[in-house]
């Protein structure tokens, strides 16, 4: 199963549109539909995307873009300038599939996939680097906020979309 482009890869996409600049090296994490790789790529072309799903990495290698299994940061190698992240953030809900759960559901809690990621962000990040990523008021925010800081990066709020049962939050991280 991919993730197919919701309102949360939409609000991460004008921000994808607004950050990356030509000649910048991008790492899409996660790429599920690669929307927001296609979106990089239409300004650099140095864009690799990846994520856990084997399906996901063949559908988006079909666009003609560097695509690779890596579960998080397993199989990346070298630095980037900005990382892109639409995390599966969502608490477990014991109702939902294994399949779907693997592209929405973030942990137990929901922001525990967050915290792997943030633990090995810095090592991918070159001196200047940026993060992108996109997450849900599901996902304890306070807590989003703490693991970011506590792994020593800093956040702006970019922007929020008020949802009928969720606000969906856009950071921009950077090192302290």
């Amino acid at each position: 199963m991919i993730y197919e482009p919701a309102e949360d890869s939409f609000l991460l996409q004008k921000y994808v549109k607004k950050f990356v600049k030509k000649d910048m090296k991008v790492l899409d994490l996660g790429t599920g539909s690669g929307i927001q790789a296609e979106t990089a790529k239409e300004i650099t072309n140095n864009v690799l995307a990846a994520d856990i799903n084997k399906e996901a990495v063949e559908f988006v290698k079909k666009k003609g873009i560097k695509t690779i299994q890596s579960n998080l940061f397993s199989n990346i190698k070298g630095k980037f300038d900005l990382i892109i992240f639409n995390p599966p953030y969502l608490p477990e809900d014991k109702r939902e599939d294994k399949e779907s759960a693997l592209t929405t559901t973030g942990g137990k809690k929901g922001y525990e996939t967050l915290e792997k990621f943030f633990k090995q962000a810095k090592k991918h990040l070159n001196k200047n680097g940026k993060i992108l990523i996109v997450f849900s008021s599901l996902t304890n925010k306070e807590k989003v906020n703490e693991i970011i800081t506590k792994n020593n990066f800093k956040l702006e709020q970019l922007d929020s979309q008020n949802l009928n049962h969720e606000i969906l939050y856009a950071y921009l991280i950077y090192h302290q």
